[in-house]
């Protein structure tokens, strides 16, 4: 198994020098029976039988384990030893993401506790640790059954079928520790301007007292030169601050980011106390703008045509998790390699370091949140929590250019009818849009939508001559039921918003050992080539549809209508696709 994954730090917009990784072999056991509770395994006591690599979930071949059956409530213990490093030092315990409830104890003391199986949590664990050996212990529970718990694409069966793939509990995400100072930046928040050309940050500390003497500098830096410099008083656990940038020139050295000139600014924070820095991190921004100007979808101000591909986000062997960063980097390269200027993360909350590729390699993604299959009220409080950790968690990525709460009716299944489903839709809406003013948002993508920025619709009719005809004007692709289903519910109706065909294609074409389906099929690559042409061009050529989202990019357990294989082979060659993307039939390549 690769090591690259596990080396690299997994928070790469806000990175510390002083950090460990705790990923790698773990002592676990199933707890089928629910008696770790009763015998006390939170006190790291007692050997677990098992072992498994972290980040791996267990029904990962990655993991070492491999089980596809049920087991909701399971354990883990790791050995730790704290280095010199951390002296005089808080110590701070990262998960990226723990599937469906964590409970953590360090050497038998309570730590942590949080609910939500694909957003990040942490704890200070300084006042737990003790000199040598150190002991981490997690009990994860899921309920892979309940189909109002948000889950994505994890099924509730035991065995993969439909749309519906491998379940996923426990660790999936890296864990890891890291030093800081009793008062340290908690997080920051990046906001850039391309009008104004300016750059707001807003700091958030942990720690601060009012006695202390704190300042912040902030230094950014465009190609490693300098061009803003900053350095001001901190007197409050939250500070903003505007800083210009005074090296954009749009006729000559322009600095934007875009797919086609993925730039980034670097940014160094600095916490200062009587002038000594005592916490020191380093982050980057792109300056990009994201808007809707008289009907039209733009970036940084220019209309912008989205070619997008649905990207589910699994690995043969790592489930949810990538085997390795390059195989992260890998799925970006292919993606612009075809053609595609953004990616529809599809029912994930994605990895941070698969974002930090699309910032630095330019990609477009939308941020999707996994969704629940069933409504109740629990479910909303569940959903909403996990929703607004997830929206705090990547609003800095440059890539991100749209928010999608919900797919399909996925967790409102009663949406058309219901009107606390439509409640529900709503909230999430306005909520979404309370935490993030910069980026459009999708209430309910491919049909049955409320209040929403763009007015997006799933379609996977194949034949071109119907695709060419229902998206030739916007009052045709508007009253169209594609999926036989209602397009506005709850009174809302379309209202001159961006149309984007955010799900289309779906065509199956066999080119491994791996049997399954697709929404249409191919028997040989001329075929297939034909049907990828004759569904794309037509949207191409529409005078309403402004991004479409191509499904999909790969090949995923039982379902082979990826442009790639499972492992990542092009079913034809890349530049026959991005051909397509651009408006050429293939046959003039």
């Amino acid at each position: 198994m690769s090591t690259i994954f596990r080396t690299d730090y997994p928070r790469p917009q806000f990175v510390r020098q002083q950090w460990e990784s705790l990923n790698g072999e773990w002592e676990f056991e199933f707890d089928d029976d629910r008696i770790g509770s009763k015998e006390q395994w939170h006190k790291g006591q007692n050997e677990l039988a098992r072992r498994i690599q972290v980040p791996f979930a267990f029904q990962s071949k990655l993991s070492g384990i491999a089980d596809n059956d049920f087991h909701d409530c399971v354990w883990y213990r790791k050995r730790f030893r704290v280095t010199d490093a951390f002296a005089g030092k808080r110590t701070i315990l990262h998960f990226g993401a723990v599937d469906y409830e964590a409970t953590v104890w360090v050497n038998g003391q309570f730590a942590v506790r949080h609910e939500g199986g694909h957003t990040p949590f942490h704890a200070d664990i300084t006042d737990c640790l003790q000199a040598g050996d150190n002991w981490i212990v997690v009990q994860a529970t899921d309920y892979s059954e309940d189909l109002t718990l948000p889950r994505g694409k994890q099924y509730w069966l035991k065995d993969s079928a439909s749309i519906f793939y491998t379940r996923t509990t426990g660790i999936w995400q890296s864990v890891w520790l890291e030093a800081v100072s009793p008062v340290h930046l908690a997080r920051v928040r990046i906001t850039p301007d391309v009008d104004r050309n300016e750059v707001t940050i807003r700091a958030f500390l942990t720690g601060y007292t009012p006695s202390q003497r704190l300042r912040l500098r902030v230094a950014v830096s465009s190609g490693g030169q300098r061009v803003a410099e900053d350095q001001y008083s901190v007197m409050a656990a939250h500070e903003s601050r505007t800083i210009k940038l005074r090296d954009f020139n749009e006729h000559g050295l322009g600095r934007l980011w875009s797919p086609e000139h993925p730039n980034l600014y670097d940014v160094t924070f600095t916490l200062l106390q009587d002038g000594e820095p005592v916490d020191q991190v380093e982050s980057y921004f792109g300056l990009r703008k994201v808007s809707i100007e008289n009907g039209r979808l733009c970036l940084n101000n220019r209309p912008y045509l989205m070619k997008m591909v649905l990207d589910q986000g699994y690995f043969p062997d790592g489930n949810l998790t990538p085997p390795s960063d390059d195989a992260i980097r890998q799925d970006v390269l292919l993606t612009k390699a075809m053609g595609f200027n953004g990616a529809r993360k599809h029912q994930k909350v994605e990895d941070p370091r698969y974002l930090y590729w699309c910032d630095k390699l330019g990609l477009l993604v939308w941020g999707e949140m996994a969704n629940a299959y069933d409504y109740s009220e629990t479910y909303a409080k569940r959903f909403a929590n996990e929703w607004q950790e997830a929206v705090e968690r990547d609003y800095n990525h440059p890539c991100i250019v749209a928010w999608v709460p919900l797919n399909e009716s996925w967790g409102v299944p009663n949406i058309q009818i219901d009107a606390q489903q439509q409640q529900h839709a709503l909230a999430m809406y306005y909520m979404t849009k309370s935490l993030d003013a910069t980026r459009p948002v999708v209430s309910n993508d491919g049909w049955e939508l409320v209040k929403t920025d763009l007015f997006n619709i799933h379609d996977y009719e194949w034949r071109g001559e119907v695709l060419q005809d229902r998206y030739s004007t916007a009052e045709k692709a508007v009253s169209a039921l594609p999926a036989n289903r209602q397009l506005s519910v709850g009174g809302f109706r379309y209202e001159g918003q961006p149309i984007l065909v955010t799900e289309f294609g779906g065509i199956a074409f066999k080119k491994s050992e791996r049997e399954g389906w697709g929404y249409s099929g191919a028997s040989n690559d001329e075929e297939y080539i034909e049907r990828v042409y004759n569904v794309i061009k037509p949207l191409l050529a529409s005078p309403v549809v402004q991004g479409y989202c191509y499904t999909q990019l790969t090949d995923v357990e039982q379902e082979i209508n990826g442009l790639l294989t499972y492992d990542r082979q092009p079913k034809v060659p890349v530049e026959i696709l991005k051909a397509i993307n651009e408006e050429n039939h293939p046959s003039n390549k």
